[in-house]
């Protein structure tokens, strides 16, 4: 599964960076191959997103037992603000994402129907020389 395998890849390669070296170029090139997805899945932008939040949880309860013997309740706050500034990436990516789809949409609308108008020969043409510039009019329909 190929939408699978990008998330599952991308989630570990964020979560290295966020472990280890905090690259925020790197860490916002992992968050883009996940939320490129989920963007154009019919999700919410909360569970579209939900997935950072998460790594709270997976990494509180894989490391509680450490956390309380070695005192890092101060480490796993930090790593938590972390995390909500990944979350606060993530969203940014995500609505532009979004916001690319609806201008895709738009662009379609708009080439589909001034294919449509063409065919019921409601537009036409005037050269350059006649306007200075070539542009597209509209017929006048008298009802």
């Amino acid at each position: 599964n190929p939408v699978g395998h990008t998330i599952s890849q991308g989630i570990g390669e964020l979560f290295e960076e966020l472990v280890h070296s905090q690259d925020s170029d790197k860490i916002c090139s992992c968050l883009d191959d996940i939320i490129r997805i989920r963007a154009v899945q019919d999700f919410s932008p909360s569970r579209a997103l939900s997935f950072i939040f998460l790594l709270k949880k997976v990494i509180r309860e894989e490391t509680e037992k450490e956390i309380r013997e070695n005192q890092l309740s101060g480490e796993l706050t930090s790593l938590e603000s972390d995390i909500d500034r990944i979350a606060l990436l993530a969203f940014d990516i995500y609505m532009k994402c979004r916001e690319r789809i609806y201008e895709i949409k738009a662009d379609e609308v708009r080439r589909i129907t001034f294919r449509l108008l063409q065919k019921a020969n409601l537009i036409c043409e005037v050269k350059e020389e006649d306007l200075g510039s070539e542009t597209v009019l509209t017929k006048n329909i008298k009802g």
